[in-house]
């Protein structure tokens, strides 16, 4: 009998090639070529989203903000669920004609379209890393909503579902709510099925570079010198109630912490932090909003990076680039907004990274996960949570 090398494997990991030497005691070695097929475990990763409409059609666009009043309900007290449905469609009628004119000036909103792009360079990237994973997207108040995607992976037979929010700064009514409601639709459709859920994810060292080198580049394109003192830098965040922050949401610090680390990347020592609020309801928000500080700033001109968002959108594409330019303009400030880098190729790799150790199954932990606070669900990670 003579001896057996096992030279190398390729990087398949559903399915190999294992290439053997044989020497044996007497003749010429011989090489083979074994294909092994091994049997695996599939994933459905949906990729959670807010959604928006992308036409303007009136009836589409008020049952669109109905289901987002009505999802933050809790926000004001209602004697009954009837009685939270019917504010909640008052508030959606009272602030859809403003909404369609924004979505009529913008052509529509692009956010799913790219959001769809998104799950694809996930699953591309997950895949040429030899996971067998198929990626769905979820939306919380457009269609394809997060019922339907769960709907569909339970169809395609998936025997693991991970959750992932295309939110990477943590918030209740953005990250948690679209997690519950993934939970909800599993139980829903009475499917067993294995799952895990990951909240925030700002912390990425990719993210925080992907960031920062499209600002850079922004700025580079235009001339710009964010050392510049007639140059200001201006991170415009989604504002939030007071009431989450109140009950325990640390959004306001992601937020605080996230650009201090960009804006480091970037060498930036001074910069603003503002918030876009939506003040439907009579209820105190996150302060300083961004018109109000844009008033205050002493520059020559705002560089303004819209941090909270990973498409472009109508808080980007009109609430920015119409009405901030305005107010901008009005007190003298040339403005520039920095595009957001949905499209950029490492978005994928990126998503990737996050799941992978809830396919490859191996201890979250690794890769710097922990126990989600702002979500405290058995199977919720997150990197944002503090360290004990």
């Amino acid at each position: 009998m003579g001896d057996l090398w096992c030279l190398g494997r390729s990087t398949g990991r559903f399915e190999s090639q294992l290439y053997y030497t044989v020497s044996p005691l007497h003749g010429k070695r011989q090489t083979y070529v074994c294909e092994v097929k091994a049997s695996a475990m599939s994933t459905g990763v949906v990729l959670l989203n807010f959604g928006e409409p992308a036409t303007p059609e009136r009836d589409r666009v008020v049952d669109y903000l109905e289901r987002i009043f009505y999802a933050n309900a809790d926000l004001e007290e209602a004697e009954s669920e009837q009685a939270a449905r019917q504010r909640s469609r008052k508030l959606a009628e009272r602030r859809a004609p403003g909404l369609i004119e924004e979505y009529e000036e913008i052509g529509g909103s692009p956010l799913n379209e790219q959001a769809t792009h998104q799950a694809e360079l996930a699953e591309r990237a997950l895949r040429d890393r030899g996971y067998d994973v198929t990626t769905y997207l979820g939306t919380q108040y457009t269609e394809p909503f997060i019922d339907e995607a769960a709907e569909q992976a339970m169809a395609d037979g998936v025997d693991k579902l991970v959750g992932l929010p295309i939110y990477p700064l943590c918030g209740p009514s953005t990250n948690v709510i679209a997690l519950d409601e993934l939970d909800a639709a599993v139980v829903d459709l009475e499917w067993d099925v294995d799952q895990d859920a990951i909240t925030g994810w700002h912390k990425h060292p990719t993210y925080n570079r992907i960031r920062a080198e499209n600002i850079a580049a922004f700025v580079d394109e235009h001339g710009l010198d964010l050392t510049d003192e007639g140059t200001a830098l201006v991170f415009s965040a989604h504002g939030t109630p007071q009431h989450y922050l109140q009950e325990g949401s640390r959004y306001d610090i992601y937020v605080e912490e996230f650009c201090d680390v960009v804006s480091s990347l970037l060498g930036v020592e001074e910069y603003h932090i503002g918030y876009q609020n939506h003040e439907n309801r009579d209820i105190p928000w996150t302060e300083p909003e961004v018109e109000e500080l844009i008033e205050d700033i002493d520059a020559e001109r705002v560089v303004v990076e819209p941090i909270s968002f990973l498409h472009e959108q109508s808080e980007t594409l009109s609430e920015l680039d119409v009405e901030l330019k305005e107010e901008a303009e009005a007190v003298g400030l040339d403005f520039y907004r920095v595009p957001i880098p949905h499209d950029d190729e490492r978005m994928g790799e990126l998503f990737a990274d996050l799941v992978e150790p809830f396919i490859a199954e191996f201890e979250p932990e690794y890769y710097q996960y922990r126990q989600c606070q702002c979500r405290d669900e058995p199977g919720t990670m997150c990197l944002n949570a503090p360290r004990e």
